[in-house]
């Protein structure tokens, strides 16, 4: 019986290596496929996946480290320590990035303001020559039915010119809304904002201008869903007041979940490095 025994202990170590073997093998796939499809998102530029491309890249990467720390861990202390201190370092980082990103959703998914505004506040996005690019058309779409429902108020397009632009985001904004037959008097153009704390920054003297005090005074802000809560953390360092949010949401679910992931890391440095650009 203690021979038999002692036959059957190192089966049993046999048993259990090969199945971590086996479920190594797999996790070491998994890093192989979500790093091939992290490439091609990256690659394909037209997709509109990039970012998305490079978060799968980084989901690889940090999957074969823990393999491996684990393949350490199992040989000696050092190893158990570095792979303890890896995994605890990862959860410090995404669990307030998750968190982050639920307020984020959060935001971006409530309705309207139904109260009415002083003056609303459009933000430029890119331009493809002198045409709006998808995510400013749908921002478009939402003050075009906004200014409509609201024919009292002013409009301050806010948006210079960036890379591979014709004119200024302001400019395509204010051709495309009185094309569609907003009063041009109604609009006034900021051509020379770079980034989202330029656009409020630069946008109330104009509003002031326009008799709307900004630190008093509703203004509504037109923008994409996922963009709303860094628009607002913005425009109330810039001395907003209050800002009520105007969402305007991509048509696609994939470029959603892409830009939604990304804003997260945007507020990061929002809140961390201001004056950052980005």
């Amino acid at each position: 019986m203690k021979r038999l025994r002692a036959k059957a202990r190192p089966r049993r170590r046999y048993t259990a290596y090969r199945g971590r073997g086996r479920l190594e093998s797999w996790g070491f796939l998994l890093a192989g496929v979500l790093a091939l499809i992290g490439l091609v998102m990256s690659l394909v530029r037209s997709w509109g996946m990039r970012f998305s491309g490079c978060l799968l890249l980084g989901a690889a990467a940090l999957l074969t480290a823990d393999l491996l720390f684990s393949r350490w861990a199992r040989r000696s202390s050092i190893g158990w320590s570095c792979r303890f201190a890896f995994r605890a370092a990862l959860a410090l980082v995404l669990v307030p990035l998750s968190i982050l990103e639920i307020c984020i959703i959060h935001e971006g998914q409530k309705p309207p303001a139904e109260r009415d505004a002083a003056a609303v506040v459009v933000l430029g996005a890119g331009v493809n020559g002198k045409e709006p690019s998808l995510s400013l058309r749908t921002r478009l779409d939402v003050a075009l039915t906004y200014l409509e429902g609201h024919p009292e108020i002013p409009a301050v397009l806010t948006g210079g010119t960036g890379y591979g632009e014709e004119i200024s985001e302001a400019r395509c904004m204010y051709d495309w809304l009185t094309a569609r037959g907003v009063d041009p008097d109604r609009l006034i153009l900021e051509e020379q904002a770079e980034d989202t704390s330029e656009n409020f920054a630069l946008a109330r003297p104009l509003l002031e201008e326009a008799g709307v005090d900004p630190a008093r005074d509703a203004v509504a802000v037109v923008t994409n869903d996922f963009h709303m809560a860094r628009a607002k953390l913005l425009a109330q360092r810039q001395g907003y007041g209050d800002a009520l949010g105007v969402p305007a949401e991509l048509p696609w679910a994939h470029l959603e979940i892409n830009y939604y992931l990304r804003e997260a890391f945007a507020m990061v440095k929002a809140l961390v490095f201001p004056r950052v650009r980005i």
